[in-house]
């Protein structure tokens, strides 16, 4: 069987069982059916052993622990007492709950690695309450799911955890590559809060003295000392990224239980039960898309794509634009992790031809799935914002599809000025 038809049969087996709104992770299993039966040097029961072997990975384990440590601080008060000291910080600024809402996600986003948590948590807090305030619907929504793909770019990623094991990249490059873009993407959001709140007339809070500032900053500060812990740790070597990831776990359960005390034995086998739950879904799309991602490259569909492609000769600009639109697609219809090991390992050959540093590969793959987080029709974040409220997705598009002009434009940048973006991934990797 030739590449062009075993890709043909793959990734047709694939969309019919996403038009039909199958699973992600068993429409990539389905998909790898056909060749592993109709090919005799294969068998069924290389999907198991792949399965198993991309599950049998240290650096996976670092999933379920920051997925539970998200857990753990929205139980535990943790999330309310973060939004009490960012009210005291930006609720001044036009469009307060707005502001405040991207402003949570920032910091959020330095503890659970999880966009999917944010969402969930968010969605909770801020929806209903910017509506009762008199913000529109689809605005509330819309700057709810937004808000929360930082939590793709800011360290501790999830996504970037993933990437580093699949490629072999620097993790503590990736983290470092994901603070510039995390800021300006989280800076123009407050600017279209801020447009939003001029051209609406959304109302404003009374700036907070400094004794608020204080009291509420005194009350959070145990709070930020995760991310600390989680980034810091990991930067300085004191521990691996799954180490990091159970520090979070035991810091956050430190402060629900016993400081806060929040999360009792009751509350916390829920928790549990729900972090091992989502880790489960997460972790089994991985494993279906590894046994995908292993049949592309048995059958050297990669190479063939980079052979059809060198031609052209783009460069690494020209590729980078590639590389980010292909995302952007891609993300429209899958998961980050399953999208990371199937067309991530068919790019990065052309990468590599292309002489792209591999931490401005990784970035700009992460900044462009965060993107699907929010686009239709698998956008995960909005589908989560929109059934928080009981709102049909369609109702929030238009505010959408305007918020994401200005948020393209900074993925164009990242683009165009790698070394704008890669010069603190370069400061750890000269250390």
């Amino acid at each position: 069987m030739t590449p062009a038809f075993v890709a043909m049969l793959m990734f047709s087996a694939l969309f019919v069982g996403l038009i039909i709104r199958l699973p992600v992770s068993f429409a990539l299993a389905i998909a790898c059916v056909p060749p592993l039966v109709l090919d005799p040097r294969l068998d069924l029961s290389l999907m198991m052993s792949t399965m198993f072997t991309a599950f049998n990975s240290f650096l996976l384990l670092a999933v379920p622990f920051f997925l539970l440590a998200a857990n753990l601080m929205n139980s535990g008060g943790i999330t309310e007492r973060m939004f009490n000291w960012t009210r005291s910080m930006v609720g001044h600024l036009p469009g307060s709950l707005g502001q405040i809402n991207v402003v949570l996600s920032f910091l959020f986003a330095g503890v659970s690695g999880s966009s999917t948590a944010d969402a969930a948590s968010q969605s909770k807090i801020f929806v209903l309450a910017q509506v009762k305030e008199g913000y529109d619907m689809s605005f509330s929504i819309a700057i709810t799911a937004v808000s929360s793909i930082l939590a793709c770019i800011i360290p501790p990623s999830i996504t970037m955890i993933v990437w580093g094991g699949v490629f072999n990249t620097s993790i503590n490059q990736m983290y470092m590559a994901g603070i510039l873009p995390g800021i300006l993407l989280a800076g123009t959001q407050m600017m279209i809060v801020y447009t939003y709140a001029k051209l609406r007339h959304y109302p404003t809070y009374q700036r907070a003295t400094f004794n608020e500032f204080l009291r509420t900053t005194l009350i959070a500060l145990p709070a930020m000392v995760t991310p600390g812990i989680i980034v810091g740790g990991k930067l300085l070597g004191w521990f691996t990224a799954t180490e990091s990831g159970a520090m979070a776990v035991l810091y956050a359960m430190f402060l629900s239980c016993l400081i806060y005390r929040e999360v009792g034995l009751k509350k916390l086998g829920k928790v549990l039960y729900d972090s091992g739950s989502f880790s489960a879904i997460s972790l089994f799309c991985l494993g279906t898309a590894s046994v995908f991602g292993w049949l592309l490259a048995y059958y050297k569909i990669p190479q063939a794509l980079v052979g059809f492609i060198a031609a052209y000769e783009f460069g690494t600009i020209g590729t980078g634009l590639i590389v980010a639109c292909v995302f952007l697609l891609v993300g429209c219809f899958l998961d980050a992790i399953p999208a990371i090991v199937i067309v991530g390992t068919v790019l990065q050959p052309m990468v590599a031809h292309a002489g792209m540093d591999p931490v401005h590969f990784g970035i700009i793959g992460i900044v462009s799935l965060a993107f699907g987080l929010i686009t239709p029709p698998y956008g995960l974040c909005l589908l989560i914002s929109c059934a928080a409220v009981g709102v049909k997705v369609t109702a929030v598009l238009k505010d959408i599809g305007i918020m994401l002009i200005p948020l393209l434009c900074v993925l164009l940048l990242i683009v165009l000025l790698p070394d704008v973006f890669l010069f603190l991934p370069r400061l750890v990797a000269g250390g």
